[in-house]
Order: C-alpha cells, then sequence, then structure tokens
C-alpha cells in the first residue's frame, strides 16, 4: 500500500500518546500468527475494545486478505490493512518501521474510534522484534510442529517479547512435541516471564492473551509519566 502522509523519518519515529495500544505479533512463518489475530480480534470485541488490523507481507496483501475473509461480519475490511515490506520483516517492523506507521496513520485517520491496532510482522526468525516507536508490546508466537526445541534456541524474539505464546498444542502429540518441556524450557529461557499455551482454533488461551494485552496498557497509564 502507499501512504498519502508524506511525514519526515523523524516525525514517524516519535509515536502519538493518542490513546491507541499497539501491540505486535511476531513468530515464524507457519506458527499461527494470522489465525492467533483473527481468534483474537471477536475477544478483545467482547472486552469493550476497538480494534483494528494492520498485516505485513514482504510482496503480497495475503494475509490481510485472509483476516478479511475470517473476520468477514466481525471486522470492517477497511480496519484490515496490508502492508507490502519489499523487503526483510525485520526492516519495517524494526529498524524502520516508517511504512507501518504511515500505514497506522491513514487507519486511525479513518477510524478515529479504534483503541486497539494489532501488527503482525511478516513470518521471520527468532531474532525479529518491534521497535518501541512502532508498538507498546509484542507477543512472539511459536508452534509444536516446529519442536520442543525451539525455546532453548532463544534468540531475542523468544527472549526479548513481553508474552511468549506456544500455539497450536492441539497437535503436540502428534509431531513428538513434548508440551511440558517446551513450556518448562520457554519459562526457564525467559527466565519465569509469561509464557502461553494456545489453540487458535477452539480459542484455548486467547482469554488470558486479551487479559494480559489490558493489563499491561493498565499498568502504563498508571506508570508515572
Amino acid at each position: 500500500m502507499q501512504a498519502r502522509h508524506h511525514h519526515s523519518h523523524d516525525e514517524l519515529l516519535r509515536r502519538p500518546k493518542d490513546g491507541v495500544l499497539r501491540v505486535g505479533i511476531a513468530g515464524p512463518v507457519g506458527s499461527g500468527k494470522t489465525a492467533l489475530i483473527e481468534a483474537l480480534v471477536p475477544v478483545l470485541f467482547e472486552r469493550g475494545r476497538t480494534p483494528a488490523v494492520i498485516t505485513n507481507d514482504i510482496f503480497t496483501s495475503e494475509d490481510a486478505a485472509h483476516v478479511r475473509r475470517t473476520l468477514d461480519g466481525i471486522l470492517d475490511a477497511d480496519r484490515i490493512v496490508g502492508v507490502e515490506t519489499g523487503a526483510c520483516p525485520h526492516t519495517a517492523v524494526r529498524d524502520d518501521p516508517t511504512m507501518n506507521q504511515a500505514a497506522a496513520d491513514e487507519l486511525l485517520e479513518r477510524h478515529p474510534d479504534v483503541d486497539t491496532l494489532l501488527f503482525e510482522s511478516g513470518g521471520d526468525n527468532l531474532t525479529l522484534t518491534f521497535s518501541p516507536a512502532l508498538v507498546d508490546l509484542f507477543l512472539f508466537v511459536l508452534d509444536t510442529a516446529e519442536g520442543d526445541k525451539m525455546p532453548r534456541k532463544r534468540g531475542p524474539g523468544i527472549t526479548e517479547c513481553e508474552l511468549l505464546v506456544i500455539n497450536k498444542v492441539d497437535i503436540a502429540q502428534y509431531v513428538r512435541c513434548n508440551l511440558e518441556t517446551m513450556e518448562s524450557d520457554a519459562l526457564k529461557v525467559r527466565e519465569g516471564r509469561p509464557v502461553v499455551l494456545t489453540n487458535s482454533l477452539t480459542g484455548d488461551g486467547l482469554d488470558t492473551i486479551a487479559d494480559f494485552i489490558l493489563a499491561h496498557e493498565a499498568a502504563q497509564e498508571a506508570a508515572p509519566a
């Protein structure tokens, strides 16, 4: 997509304090980021939130199209924006997030009632993190099909995210993944920071994620300036 705004790089990196909670969702290709967002949006609506979604793909807007189809009748298509980064996912959400910030500016200009903005990174490796100029917190998604060894590989995505999500718990038994080991190792490498087990198709763990996101926002608002 092409942004209409023509802000300078420095202006875009100064994220406005506009009352919008910005949440990044990252993880390897196929870990279930899109499915997680599609399952989380209705939960946020139930909590009285007004969400919108920005997805990132390198050369297409396929994830945005998928979210629109899945959430048809739940979230207006105009509140789902696909960004074609044309570069490594790290660049668009961490190294130079101005393209995503411009997309957010346009979306919020059209829909000023949005109070929760979900950014889905393009699928990438364990070193992907989000710029604090773009999001308030980020989730990193692993899935059991990648193997229970994944948390032990560490990487900034796993260790630095506010919440680590272990997704697709329903298939662990079929892919020789010891779920207890995977969770235990994740808590160990994260030094006790939160880990949640999810099944995006059944909704397991989604309330925990929503609780965590909203508690994080409440803590930020209560913190002294």
